[in-house]
């Protein structure tokens, strides 16, 4: 997880989330989801669907890569006796929690399942509650969050940068089965998931922004020392 030095990346994805959310605004792209959406719903045998339904596990956010995360960030702090251990955990939920959360609540957007009117617009009057929180993805935002925590705090408790094919393991490949499975199991309509992905990956290089090891703290009996996060921030790879 190299240390990102630009932010031209973040401004493009952030720019291309804006114009996705406008484009549906305005009726655009709409078609394109309710093609896709109709498509999945009406080719999901048993096994494949039962299968996607599984696999789509690997985008809960609450269920498991929260606790996951929370797990591995005790036992870093254990090792390291710092409680800079927990902090990427921390600004990982809170990132997530005053974003992705918000914007599902302002779309209200209905998911492809819903059966009441106008299914696929945004801002939809018919719509409420868990029924209206489809934009963004929250599979994909979280995913790629709490994956880039989850290789920060694997990096550190091995204490040596990832390989690449580590990297790819633990952060490209879930995502990329969370993407279609929650498209094909008819969670989330395509754009829906691709909002969610640019969402997720400009929090995710964000949180690799900060230099949890150097972040000022007060005295706490020796707690306040690094957990390892420089090393592996400043010499290993990242693909987002």
């Amino acid at each position: 997880m190299r240390p990102h030095k630009s932010w031209w990346l973040d401004v493009v994805l952030v720019a291309a989330f804006v114009a996705i959310t406008v484009a549906l605004m305005r009726g655009h792209l709409l078609r394109l989801d309710e093609r896709v959406a109709d498509w999945s719903l009406s080719h999901q045998p048993a096994v494949p669907y039962w299968t996607a339904r599984v696999l789509n596990y690997l985008g809960q956010g609450g269920q498991i890569l929260m606790p996951l995360s929370l797990l591995l960030s005790g036992w870093l702090a254990w090792r390291t006796r710092s409680v800079r251990a927990v902090l990427p955990f921390v600004a990982a939920f809170v990132l997530t929690y005053v974003t992705i959360g918000p914007l599902k609540i302002w779309a209200d957007r209905a998911a492809p399942r819903f059966d009441g009117p106008d299914r696929v617009i945004m801002h939809n009057p018919y719509a409420e509650g868990a029924y209206a929180m489809s934009y963004p993805s929250g599979h994909l935002g979280n995913s790629l969050v709490w994956y880039a925590v989850l290789a920060m705090l694997a990096a550190a408790l091995l204490r040596r940068p990832l390989q690449r094919w580590e990297t790819w393991a633990l952060r490209v490949a879930p995502v990329a089965i969370v993407f279609c499975t929650t498209v094909y199991t008819g969670f989330h309509w395509l754009t829906d998931s691709v909002a969610g992905l640019l969402l997720g990956v400009v929090l995710a290089r964000l949180i690799e922004r900060i230099p949890f090891d150097r972040l000022p703290l007060p005295a706490l009996n020796g707690w306040e020392k690094p957990a390892g996060f420089t090393r592996s921030s400043d010499r290993s790879a990242s693909p987002a």
